[in-house]
Formats: C-alpha cells, sequence, structure tokens
C-alpha cells in the first residue's frame, strides 16, 4: 500500500501508473512530497505497453477526471515519462497540469542544487527535456491566425521559442565546461597530492552523507531522509586504521529509471566516480528490494565506464534489521561488509578493508636515508606506511609501502638509493 502524505497545505495530487513496482510509487510520492505535494490517491491499470495517446485507456481517463473534480486535484503526475502527445491529450480531458516522472524528479533536483554547477546542471536537463516537447505545443500556437496556405503566428513563435532554447543549451554546456575545466585542475590536485579517493555511491537514501559525516566527524555535512538531498560532490579526508589519510566522496544518489538528459547533464559529476581508486558501493540493508536497487546502481556505475574500479559492497543501516535476516544476508554476500552509519556501528571493520583494498595497488620499496634526513618523511606520513625501519651506523633503511606515484617522489626527494621490493 502506497503511503500518502498527510501533511497539511499540500498541493493534491492524483497519481496513474502500469507500473508493478509497489517501490517505483514509494519513490514518486517521497520526491513529490519533497516539493510540497501529496498524493491523494493512486489510480493502477495493468497494461503490458502505456497507451500511445491517453497512457492509460481513453475511458479510464474520462472517468478519472470526474475524479479529478470531485477531489479538488491540484495536478497529476504519471510514473513513467510521458511523450508530447500523450501529455497534450491528458491535458485536456483532465482539464488539469499533466506531469510525469521526469519533471518531478527536474523539480526536487532544482530544489536541491545549491551550487552554480548543480543549478546549470538541472536546467540544462529541463531544456533538453523540453526542446522535443514543443512540436505538440506548435500545431495549438499555428491555430491562433492565418488562412488556408498559410503559415499561423504560432509557427514563428515556437521557432523563436526553439531557437532560444538552443542558444541557451549552448550557453549551459560552455559555462559547464568552463567548471569542468575547473574540476579537472582540483581533479590533478588531488592526484599530485598522493592521497587515494574513495567514492561512495548508491541508490538515494541509502545513507551516504551520513556515513561521510560519521567516517569524518563532519556535523556540517546535510544528513537527511529526503531523497536527492546531495548533487554536488562533497570531499572529506578520513584517516585509516594505519595512519594514512584518504579522500572521501559523497556523489548523487542513483534512481531507477533515471531520464537520460539528466544523466548527461550531470556527466561533469558523475564522471568524478570514475577517477577514485575504491567505489564503495552503499546499499539500505532494509530496503525490501535492496537487490534490485543495488543492481541499479551497477548499471549506472557501468555506464560511466568504472566497472574495472575495485569495489566494495557496503550494507548500512543494520540497526534496522534483524539479526536471522542479517545472517541470511551475509552468507549470500560473504564479502560485503555491515554497518550502522547512523550508529557507528562496523565502522572500524569498514575502514580496515578500505584499507586492505587501497593496499592492493600500492607498491613496498626500500630507501637508505641519512639519519639527518629522516624528518623528511614526517610530512608524507598521512600517504606512506613505514612496514618497518632498520638502524645502522651509515644511515637508515626504511621499508616504505605508498603508491607508486609518491614512491618516485620519495626517491627523488631524498636523492637515496632504492632498491625495488616485492608487494
Amino acid at each position: 500500500m502506497v503511503r500518502t502524505n498527510e501533511a497539511v497545505g499540500l498541493k493534491k495530487v492524483l497519481m496513474l501508473t502500469i507500473e508493478n513496482s509497489e517501490t517505483s510509487c514509494e519513490e514518486l510520492v517521497s520526491l513529490l512530497a519533497n516539493i510540497g505535494a501529496e498524493v491523494v490517491e493512486l489510480i493502477k491499470q495493468k497494461r503490458e505497453f502505456p497507451d500511445s495517446r491517453f497512457y492509460l485507456g481513453r475511458g479510464r481517463i474520462e472517468s478519472i477526471a470526474e475524479k479529478i473534480a470531485h477531489l479538488g486535484i491540484d495536478y497529476v503526475v504519471v510514473d513513467s515519462e510521458l511523450t508530447p502527445v500523450q501529455a497534450k491529450n491528458l491535458e485536456k480531458i483532465l482539464k488539469v497540469p499533466v506531469r510525469d516522472r521526469t519533471q518531478v524528479i527536474l523539480d526536487v533536483f532544482a530544489k536541491h542544487a545549491t551550487t552554480r554547477e548543480g543549478k546549470i546542471q538541472v536546467e540544462l536537463a529541463r531544456l533538453q527535456y523540453e526542446l522535443p516537447r514543443l512540436v505538440g505545443e506548435g500545431k495549438s500556437l499555428s491555430r491562433l491566425g492565418g488562412g488556408v496556405g498559410t503559415r499561423g503566428p504560432g509557427e514563428p513563435r515556437l521557432e523563436e521559442r526553439r531557437r532560444r532554447i538552443h542558444e541557451r543549451i549552448a550557453e549551459l554546456r560552455k559555462e559547464l565546461q568552463e567548471l569542468r575545466k575547473n574540476r579537472e585542475q582540483q581533479r590533478k590536485l588531488r592526484l599530485d597530492s598522493g592521497l587515494a579517493t574513495v567514492s561512495i555511491v548508491g541508490y538515494t537514501n541509502a545513507g551516504k552523507s551520513c556515513l561521510l559525516a560519521t567516517l569524518s566527524s563532519d556535523r556540517s555535512i546535510l544528513v537527511s531522509g529526503k531523497l536527492f538531498s546531495t548533487l554536488a560532490p562533497v570531499v572529506r579526508r578520513v584517516k585509516l586504521p594505519d595512519g594514512r589519510v584518504v579522500l572521501f566522496k559523497d556523489t548523487v544518489g542513483f534512481i531507477r529509471k533515471v531520464p537520460h538528459s539528466i544523466i548527461e547533464a550531470f556527466k561533469s559529476t558523475l564522471e568524478e566516480i570514475s577517477y577514485s581508486d575504491l567505489i564503495i558501493l552503499l546499499a539500505d540493508v532494509s530496503d525490501p528490494e535492496v537487490v534490485q536497487k543495488i543492481e541499479v546502481a551497477e548499471d549506472v556505475l557501468s555506464e560511466l565506464q568504472a566497472e574495472k574500479i575495485p569495489r566494495l559492497l557496503v550494507f548500512n543501516k543494520i540497526d534496522l534489521l534483524s539479526k536471522e535476516s542479517l545472517e541470511r544476508l551475509s552468507d549470500a554476500y560473504p564479502s560485503a561488509i555491515f554497518i550502522s552509519a547512523l550508529k557507528g556501528e562496523g565502522i572500524d571493520l569498514l575502514l580496515e578493508e578500505v584499507s586492505r583494498l587501497l593496499g592492493k595497488s600500492e607498491t613496498e620499496r626500500e630507501f637508505f636515508i641519512d639519519a639527518k634526513r629522516l624528518h623528511l618523511l614526517e610530512k608524507y606520513r598521512e600517504k606512506i606506511t613505514i612496514k618497518r625501519s632498520i638502524f645502522t651506523d651509515e644511515g637508515v633503511v626504511v621499508r616504505i609501502r605508498a603508491r607508486e606515484g609518491m614512491l618516485k617522489k620519495l626517491a627523488t626527494l631524498l636523492d637515496g638509493g632504492m632498491e625495488a621490493c616485492e608487494s
């Protein structure tokens, strides 16, 4: 049963769907509540495919029109992406605005976009969505005037609007390109710093921001139960058990049926994931469809071409699940880590596993260092692991484990002998 929002003062919405997945409807209810709308009724119709003209059958839509007037509905939402023809026909019969799932997602994104880049990405996605939908609008505009064999005033107006949208899209893409250059510079600085990067990804509302706040002890990070509360990447330094520091990055949440226009607009943000040294795929263990949502996240990672990056599956919110259910899930996913970011349970084990997995891409080498220059290592202690130190009369033999780039930097800095050793 889909839960409706009972809050007072919300816009009244009637939802239509042909989906069998109740989770999809639950998500849309949550998205609507995020933008101040209350779903007062959900109408389902079992169909293999939506009707090409009215989404549901015409007779069903006409009966819904009578219900809309009785319930005082402000607008109708469809849990799919409508074609321009479907949207136009529905509004004509229902006599209220009709919005589809993509438009609702865009509204939520617009609400949570706080950075300049986020606002540009949302506007770009919205314009790309609206552009092909101007066709149906043009026919109604052209009927405003003109005779046989002539163009009505609506057609030039449509062409002008289409031209302005194309121009605005070009401007936004240019701005995003400039911001992308700045992001690339920041990425280069992170790579040059020698610190590994761990991206936290997963379905929206899996607890990614809560995990980052717990790992970094940073209470300024926004932790919200609302979908898509994080749109811009948030990066924090986190110390591992061996003393090294890595960069943990929170990312925008994934969701099923993500419109291509949104993925395309947010590509510059999402592609940051593909530069990670490790990906933590976070999943809400209490979600009845947790397995399906893991698959959605994996599909998005594949689209971002991030399949080859080492991945760690982490189940969050274990405080909401019974011991028996956790044991069954643990048997099904023996290599996964189970945590409660909110309660702090399992965090130490998670960090130890992160350290172990990052260590697989590191190398060990021995340096002979004059004792007087040993202090030079101190500024790099967050980026290296000193495995052992052997003091001799001539100096110190130090065995160091680190990323290859850092070992080369140390070799140049110390200007000493370096002997390669097996990892």
